[in-house]
């Protein structure tokens, strides 16, 4: 699919221009991207550093599911098999993901690292392990959940159990009989905490900065994400409102559990820090019941135990930091100057830098939509931008 390759001229000793787009990175973001531009007319390749596609997603644990309905998470034109439940399994994804490369026969160059790019007047020059490239245009689709964040507690090395990454998480089974400390009560956090609260662990703890924009996957038989397309239409403030009515008709005042409040409202924390609005399957009810009981900050660790900011000490065997990700292109974009002090791009979507003429971003930023809707929405519309510029 596409059209047909357009290679120019190079300077001496530089790769051959193509005159497309290059696209960085074969997720969800990416693939939808270069769906977009290649039915746009649009000459695309893209470039994916893994041997095969929804390498992420093989990686992550057994009981993931996505928190976004299945008919708002699929990509253009391939639909899930019929019997795909409501919120999908990982495997359902990276099928998914599959059949819509296969489908519309997307061009993907697998083991290729991109270590570097540079704008060259006109260009953008590539080193990558296989050589240098070059386009017009580059799409940078990495995923802003490149690398997984642990931060540097304080004697964490000498701590006896064990500290996991939520993205390590693995099989909810593997917990049963220990002491868990969930650090973290975002999406990830709660993630967690809905499929521990399924297996007989011992007494778990759920550490909060923060309080969660929280909402359920489903009321009665409704899923929530279902109405995102409207809430995604609404004023950020009435969004917020929504949302927090929301989260107290359905789980009441959760401060009494110990939460914290939210710094601010949902929607406004999807723009501001980027925070996902978590989904409750399970934990708030374990909670309520004394089951997850939620603990200030961690301060430091010790070889016993965990020492907590109001001075007490708890003794885990596991602790899962649900402490975020990274996007890990500060080496890639060296310094040109388009990332925040988290490595989060400037910009995203259609808007881009006119100093920096062809250079985009997608997927890059959390959306009431979720990854797969968006995906869709910003691939078509850098694909306007970009298909409108070569005519």
């Amino acid at each position: 699919m596409g059209a047909e390759a357009k290679v120019l001229p190079s300077g001496v000793g530089e790769p051959a221009i193509l005159d497309g787009t290059i696209v960085i990175g074969a997720g969800a973001a990416g693939l939808a991207a270069a769906h977009a531009l290649a039915t746009a007319g649009v000459t695309v390749q893209v470039l994916e550093r893994e041997g095969r596609l929804a390498g992420p997603w093989h990686r992550r644990h057994d009981n993931l599911h996505l928190n976004t309905h299945r008919d708002l998470s699929a990509l253009p034109g391939v639909s899930y098999p019929a019997g795909t439940p409501a919120f999908p399994h990982r495997s359902a994804v990276i099928r998914h993901l599959n059949d819509f490369a296969q489908t519309h026969r997307l061009p993907i160059a697998f083991g290729v690292v991109v270590d570097e790019i540079e704008f060259r007047d006109d260009h953008w020059l590539l080193r990558t392990n296989t050589g240098l490239m070059a386009a017009r245009h580059v799409v940078i689709a990495t995923g802003r959940d490149r690398q997984p964040f642990i931060p540097a507690w304080k004697g964490m090395e000498d701590f006896s159990g064990s500290i996991i990454h939520s993205a390590d998480f693995g099989k909810a089974s593997d917990y049963a009989g220990k002491k868990v400390l969930v650090v973290g009560a975002g999406n990830s956090g709660f993630d967690a905490l809905n499929h521990l609260s399924g297996v007989e662990t011992g007494q778990m703890w759920l550490s909060a900065r923060n309080g969660p924009s929280l909402l359920p996957k489903r009321i009665r038989k409704i899923a929530v994400h279902r109405i995102s397309p409207l809430m995604a239409r609404l004023p950020t403030r009435l969004a917020d409102a929504a949302m927090a009515a929301t989260q107290r008709l359905v789980f009441g005042d959760l401060t009494k559990y110990g939460l914290p409040p939210a710094p601010a409202g949902g929607a406004s924390r999807l723009g501001s820090d980027y925070t996902a609005i978590a989904a409750d399957d399970g934990a708030v009810d374990a909670i309520k019941a004394g089951r997850i009981i939620v603990v200030p900050q961690l301060r430091e660790f010790r070889p016993g135990g965990i020492v907590l900011d109001n001075g007490q000490t708890i003794a885990p065997d596991i602790v899962i930091a649900a402490t975020g990700y990274r996007t890990g292109l500060e080496t890639m974009l060296g310094g040109l100057g388009v990332l925040d002090a988290k490595g989060v791009p400037l910009f995203n979507g259609a808007a881009n830098d006119p100093k920096l003429p062809g250079l985009w971003f997608t997927g890059m930023r959390p959306s009431i939509r979720g990854c797969f809707a968006n995906a869709r929405i910003q691939g078509a519309a850098i694909a306007r931008k970009i298909a409108s510029r070569n005519r």
